[in-house]
């Protein structure tokens, strides 16, 4: 008896103190789902923060190309950018049609390697050298949504979910000297982009040169997020698999065919959400991912194997769908790859060898050991640790093998050099950091061959030095 009394009384009391509260259940329900959005989300807000800044920034409009013409530097905020290539990037839509990629073949002293995705960065082909086409170039076919016709002879067909995405385009440079990049650039632009309704007489196709431009896409981590996120959601079709979002997105405000205003009360919630999904993407990055050279590397695969294999199988496995693994991969990189480790495979190491983070205010060395096993070729590249873009205010962010004047060890081996002050006599092996940050690495190797994934050659970590 005296049980049933205290648990009535229990009942009794809560009773109306969950009844006055219905607006902090609301809010938070408001806050749980922003953060469950901004995960979901992320690849497609990646996407947009970059078209935006070409749209905003530079004369650069959908459906033309814009390109670095110069090897990349700070001004280019993008995520994890390769700086030993010259970049060119399109953006697309299939909405009033099929588009057409129409790509060069490799040449002599002149190949890419490129990527094409949907908005949402899903992984359509992969192109170049180390793509599909095997260097012969071709007419690659983005297709809408639902196409049903037939497709014509002479293309390479990609289906879409959606009708948005973008192609990056990296032209491969022999060296960084000022003929070499010019070359560059003139193979690069041999690329063309046009409706296919125009194939028979394509126009010309617009290049933008960029290389001045503070093009900041990197993540912003405040309400604004959610308007890059509605932009996507307005624009594009809904994908089968996220139906589940549509409820979801409609408590934070956002839905197909409606205006997105927040209220200053709302807006303040997304900002909360935003502020708690960066914190849980950051402590899933900062935990890091699997080791690849050796069970104790710090050098490790550059995202979560299950998040590999979703992409490979276009996020249609029955029993699978990474979404937070995919989430914290779109907050620290972008652009997707259909053959990861085919053609091209990076690596990242966010602690030296005594497991410590890299501090920008020290310095440090790793020694690549001689005969990488790569066919094209490696580099090593400084990025900062809160932003993933390359370090503001230094001179270069990376060293690689194709440049001829670093230094060799008697063994064969290269000696690579990170931190505020360029150690004496070894200024062409040094990558500048910013003493007041943080930074992280990425080993990437393009064109690995199997002594590569076989670990016959495995990639030092790094050390500490005086």
């Amino acid at each position: 008896m005296k049980l049933f009394a205290t648990l009535t009384l229990i009942a009794m009391t809560s009773l109306p103190v969950l009844a006055a509260e219905p607006s902090h259940v609301l809010d938070r329900e408001i806050e749980r789902k922003a953060v469950q959005a901004a995960v979901w989300g992320m690849p497609a807000v990646n996407y947009d923060l970059m078209r935006q800044e070409m749209l905003d920034k530079t004369p650069g409009k959908v459906g033309q190309v814009i390109y670095w013409g110069r090897p990349l530097d700070w001004h280019n905020q993008t995520l994890t950018p390769n700086p030993d290539a010259l970049y060119f990037m399109v953006f697309f839509t299939t909405k009033d049609g099929p588009v057409v990629l129409e790509l060069p073949p490799a040449e002599a002293k002149a190949s890419f390697n490129g990527n094409i995705v949907t908005a949402w960065q899903l992984p359509l082909e992969d192109a170049g050298l180390l793509g599909i086409d095997a260097g012969k170039g071709g007419k690659f076919l983005v297709l809408p949504p639902d196409y049903k016709d037939t497709v014509p002879e002479g293309y390479i067909p990609l289906r879409s979910e959606v009708n948005g995405g973008y192609m990056l385009f990296r032209s491969n440079l022999t060296s960084h000297g000022d003929a070499d990049v010019k070359a560059s650039i003139e193979y690069g632009k041999k690329l063309k982009v046009y409706p296919l309704s125009q194939a028979a007489s394509p126009p010309e196709t617009t290049f933008t040169d960029v290389k001045d431009v503070l093009f900041d896409s990197t993540i912003k981590w405040d309400a604004s997020l959610f308007k890059h996120l509605d932009r996507v959601v307005q624009e594009e079709p809904w994908i089968a698999r996220d139906r589940i979002m549509i409820d979801q997105l409609k408590t934070l405000g956002i839905e197909k065919g409606k205006p997105f205003k927040p209220d200053a009360h709302v807006e303040k919630l997304l900002a909360e959400g935003v502020r708690e999904a960066r914190a849980l993407l950051e402590a899933k990055y900062d935990a890091g991912f699997p080791p690849f050279f050796s069970d104790t590397s710090r050098w490790t695969f550059p995202t979560y194997p299950d998040l590999i294999t979703a992409a490979k199988a276009d996020f249609n496995e029955p029993d699978a769908y990474p979404v937070d693994h995919r989430g914290v991969a779109y907050s620290y990189a972008y652009i997707g790859i259909k053959r990861l480790g085919a053609g091209q495979f990076y690596s990242i190491s966010i602690r030296d060898k005594d497991g410590d983070a890299f501090d920008g205010a020290r310095n440090y060395r790793l020694n690549v050991p001689a005969n990488v096993p790569v066919q094209q070729y490696w580099s090593v590249t400084a990025y900062d640790r809160e932003t993933h873009a390359l370090i503001k205010n230094v001179d270069r962010a990376s060293r690689s093998s194709q440049i001829p004047e670093l230094a060799k060890n008697a063994d064969g081996s290269i000696d690579l050099y990170f931190g505020p002050r360029v150690p004496k006599g070894k200024d062409t092996n040094w990558v500048p950091t910013d003493p007041k940050r943080k930074f992280e690495l990425m080993f990437r190797a393009y064109g690995p061959t199997k002594d590569f994934f076989d670990k016959k050659w495995v990639l030092s970590d790094v050390l500490k030095a005086r």
